[in-house]
């Protein structure tokens, strides 16, 4: 019963503060796209969260458009029950601490959450591979995300510390980046590339840019992208120098690459497209001791390829995984934005409203953007 009671007054002086913070008519809602199964998304209502003394509260400022948000607003996600609030690019500004957390943050400092939240004692979360628990438990998914006016990081995120601070330097809208670009630092910290390599890319979607981009930075000569969709591959393509281009409806693309690479082949292959053909084709393009991502997931209904293993073993080819990002890929996208070695400026084409939330959903369905950015 005093437990009752002290939650009862802990719940009730939480929301006292909260209203003081928030400074709002509507003191008990908030404004957030609602989730309520395939092709139903709703502006509406919804009741603003309570910090318990155990987590921490912010204030959203954007959250950027996933393609996983997208196939979960067209087909749903087994990991998302509506009604739902998805969204997990996001950057926000911190507005109450509970006063249990131990903690550096303080009050108006704007930070990104990570999305990845694990158990937090499994073998795999104590080697800080949280995104690979298998019970692991994601903003955006499990919990409430981010197209909504405020969120809750919750207890088991603040005991991992799964937020990184926004440099000072970037605005919080070219930081709602952080967390795409991280997914792909993961990837690219199995591939090490280095000075000179030959890069394939399958896929010219804002992913697919961001491993040229990287690449680059990395120093691999030849960065060369493969996209069905030439068009849009060149129209987007021509804001990044140095990229070659390939259209696999007119071009032979294993000849193409053979030439291009001296007959040798790449020296890594990144599939950052759900393409069965890409995959398969990786193994005839890739250069001995060569490595392969398999950067983008196939459906889950579909997901086999045949490949013939010997290209592995003879050649001693590396093929890698990979999924979602811990902190200290965040750290790093921060700190490659912050220092202009990645311009976000190039990978946002629009940024929208909440209100216009369904639109952005569908402009990047269709491909005639790069990156949408809702505003909160």
């Amino acid at each position: 019963m005093q437990g009752l009671k002290y939650f009862y007054k802990s719940a009730k002086w939480s929301k006292i503060i909260r209203q003081n913070i928030f400074k709002t008519k509507k003191e008990d809602y908030l404004r957030a796209a609602v989730f309520n199964g395939p092709e139903k998304i709703e502006i509406r209502q919804w009741e603003n969260p309570i910090c318990s003394d155990s987590e921490i509260l912010i204030k959203v400022e954007y959250c950027a458009i996933c393609g996983t948000d997208v196939r979960t607003f067209f087909h749903g996600h087994k990991k998302v029950v509506p009604p739902a609030i998805i969204g997990h690019e996001i950057t926000g500004e911190v507005v109450e601490i509970g006063r249990n957390v131990k903690t550096e943050l303080k009050i108006g400092q704007r930070i990104v959450p990570v999305t990845s939240i694990g158990c937090g004692v499994c073998r795999l979360c104590r080697k800080g591979f949280f995104n690979l628990c298998p019970d692991t438990k994601a903003l955006g998914y499990f919990y409430p995300g981010g197209f909504a006016e405020y969120m809750i990081i919750p207890e088991l995120a603040v005991k991992q510390n799964a937020y990184v601070l926004l440099p000072e330097n970037v605005s919080s809208l070219e930081c709602s980046l952080i967390e795409p670009l991280s997914c792909v630092i993961n990837a690219q910290n199995y591939l090490k590339i280095q000075e000179h390599d030959n890069v394939v890319i399958y896929g010219g979607g804002p992913i697919g840019f961001m491993h040229a981009v990287l690449a680059g930075a990395c120093g691999a000569d030849n960065i060369i992208m493969i996209d069905p969709a030439f068009d849009r591959l060149k129209k987007f393509g021509s804001l990044f120098e140095g990229l070659i281009f390939l259209d696999p409806g007119k071009e032979d693309i294993v000849k193409k690459v053979k030439e291009i690479t001296s007959g040798f082949g790449a020296d890594v292959v990144i599939t950052a497209c759900p393409a069965k053909q890409a995959q398969v084709e990786a193994f005839s393009i890739i250069a001995p001791r060569g490595r392969i991502s398999f950067f983008g997931g196939l459906p889950k209904d579909d997901s086999t390829i045949l490949i013939d293993s010997n290209t592995i073993h003879y050649n001693e080819i590396s093929v890698f995984g990979a999924f979602a990002s811990n902190k200290p890929d965040y750290q790093k996208a921060a700190d490659l934005i912050s220092s202009r070695k990645i311009d976000p400026s190039k990978f946002i084409t629009k940024v929208i409203s909440l209100e216009d939330i369904e639109k952005g959903i569908r402009l990047v369905k269709e491909g005639s953007v790069l990156k949408v950015v809702v505003k909160i």
